[in-house]
């Protein structure tokens, strides 16, 4: 489990991309670059970090699912997954 502060601080980078989407598109297709820069640094979602929804995990993501390698694989042993079962041959 990640920790509680990484996962808050990945939660409001996402709210304040969110909130300067719009400003954004409208600055960049205006090509003013100097008011771009004035907009904070976490409003760009270049700095977004691909987080598993149960555990918090950042790496091993599976974006289809939206959750860690590790937590896909309990869920699909449990069957907790529609359409996924361990394959044997």
């Amino acid at each position: 489990m990640a920790r509680k502060s990484l996962i808050a601080r990945e939660a409001k980078r996402k709210k304040m991309v969110d909130k300067y989407a719009q400003l954004r598109k409208e600055l960049k297709e205006k090509g003013d670059y100097e008011a771009l820069q004035s907009i904070p640094k976490n409003a760009s979602p270049v700095r977004l970090r691909n987080r598993c929804l149960v555990s918090g995990r950042p790496r091993g993501y599976y974006r289809k699912f939206g959750i860690s390698r590790l937590v896909f694989r309990e869920m699909a042993l449990k069957g907790e997954i529609p359409g996924i079962k361990k394959s044997s041959w």
